[in-house]
């Protein structure tokens, strides 16, 4: 069937799954470095224990089988080495049946990962890249030029997470409509980047231009992606501009990386494809089987993105398939952390030696700068900016980490920039308290040197020691 691929396709798909295969990389390396202290058998929420009450039709796994850290350290690892070759262009030295199997091992993987993450992996990010990894499968090798319905079903996925984002944002915060977001959002976002700062003391009214440009580029510019080529092109890259653009902006994992990779499947780039064999007719059929039922699995995703009451980041199949998108319906006007302390103190009063934890993206240290992490994802100190929102965020975690910290568990010390406590002295108390940040001024910049100015709120948790220990008076 003549219609069935676009030759002028090919460089298109050699970048865009390379660049997939890079995410899948970081992805991998994340959890392989940060699995033990956050769902290891000794983590703050144990895969043993959620696969015991979750059944498996909800969330299928490798890990359903079998399940210990050694097991999901090679599991980790051996998606990392997989990606690595995918990135190095293995597939493209195999059979087409050989490569689609190959690109197939890193999805099963991280799905085996997503579906016992639990809080840890609830972002759409997560969803995201196993629903392009899916799609990169049918996408073949160099013995088939590309295939239209795959190629479509990249773009109508790139469709949904702009459009879907967009719709979410005016159906949210009315600072949205009144272009005045981002007057907030660089200070408050949930991880900065070392750039944010700077970003956030833009003009006021380069802001409104800022945030009326994101209205077109997810409201208007997704519909392109449609049209003939050039413009479906233009279209892309105007998306790859406004991701690069937030990318400098703060730490948002690979969500801004792996929509780049999205929208460079819709570029077409200006040169000669390969001759190549005839395309299988068991592959043909293959392909256009999995399009069906994925056009089928559009249905939940689209009757939400036009939904009033739309709602972010949900998967509508326990295999992450077809998803809905969208972020930051709302934007906090105040900044919150939490501060975690400990003292080794007998007696933990206010004046005691308490010492501060610190993170390593998380904002802290009013004077330490804030780093660029991402497409790395910093799962914990993510997850610490939703404790300091609402303590019910951190209800099934945050008690396992106080107990963790007064154990000086080597795993969870591993996940912070650096603990106050030598390894063999832990503290007898921990406790945590919320304090208001804001960015300093110029002024105060050049003054203080901080980037932070903060202020004390509230005590978040009581000092906690752990249970069983004797208390001196």
């Amino acid at each position: 069937m003549d219609w069935f691929t676009a030759s002028d396709y090919w460089l298109s798909r050699l970048v865009f799954q390379r660049a997939l295969a890079a995410v899948y990389l970081v992805g991998f390396l994340t959890a392989a470095l940060q699995f033990r202290a956050l769902i290891g058998q000794r983590g703050m929420l144990p895969v043993p224990r959620f696969v015991e009450r979750v059944p498996f039709k909800r969330a299928p796994s490798l890990f359903r089988l079998h399940y210990s850290d050694p097991f999901f350290a090679v599991c980790a690892w051996t998606g990392c080495a997989v990606s690595a070759a995918l990135l190095a262009g293995l597939d493209s030295l195999l059979p087409l049946w050989g490569g689609m199997l190959l690109w197939l091992v890193p999805w099963v993987l991280y799905l085996s990962i997503v579906n016992v993450g639990q809080t840890w992996y609830s972002f759409g990010w997560e969803s995201l890249l196993l629903e392009v990894g899916f799609l990169a499968v049918f996408l073949g090798n160099d013995e088939v030029a590309p295939p239209v319905v795959v190629l479509f079903l990249l773009r109508w996925l790139l469709f949904r997470v702009e459009f879907g984002a967009g719709l979410i944002k005016m159906r949210g915060d009315a600072c949205w409509r009144k272009l005045t977001c981002l007057d907030h959002h660089h200070e408050t976002q949930p991880m900065p980047g070392p750039l944010s700062w700077f970003f956030h003391h833009l003009p006021g009214p380069l802001h409104r231009v800022e945030v009326a440009a994101n209205h077109f580029t997810q409201l208007v510019v997704p519909f392109a992606l449609f049209t003939p080529q050039p413009v479906a092109t233009a279209a892309a890259a105007l998306m790859i501009v406004t991701q690069l653009w937030l990318v400098l902006s703060g730490n948002f994992s690979w969500l801004n990386w792996i929509t780049i990779v999205l929208a460079l499947s819709a570029v077409e780039f200006p040169v000669d494809a390969p001759p190549v064999p005839d395309t299988p007719l068991w592959y043909e059929v293959v392909v256009l089987a999995v399009a069906a039922l994925l056009v089928g699995l559009s249905y939940h995703p689209v009757r939400n993105m036009i939904s009033r009451r739309q709602i972010m980041n949900r998967s509508f199949d326990p295999l992450h398939l077809v998803n809905t998108y969208g972020a930051f319906g709302s934007v906090s006007r105040v900044r919150y952390e939490v501060v975690v302390e400990g003292t080794a103190d007998e007696v933990p009063r206010e004046d005691s030696n308490w010492r501060e934890y610190e993170f390593k993206g998380k904002p802290g240290d009013p004077r330490r700068w804030p780093r660029q992490f991402a497409p790395y994802h910093l799962r914990l100190d993510w997850m610490m900016w939703f404790a300091a929102l609402s303590p019910a965020y951190a209800g099934s975690w945050f008690g396992a980490l106080v107990e963790r910290l007064l154990e000086n568990d080597r795993d969870t010390l591993k996940l912070l920039r650096r603990s106050p406590f030598p390894p063999d002295a832990p503290p007898r108390f921990v406790r945590a308290r919320l304090f208001r940040y804001r960015y300093t001024t110029w002024r105060e910049l050049r003054e203080t040197g901080a980037c932070w100015e903060r202020t004390y709120v509230r005590e978040y948790l009581p000092p906690t020691r752990l249970a069983g220990t004797a208390q001196r008076s």
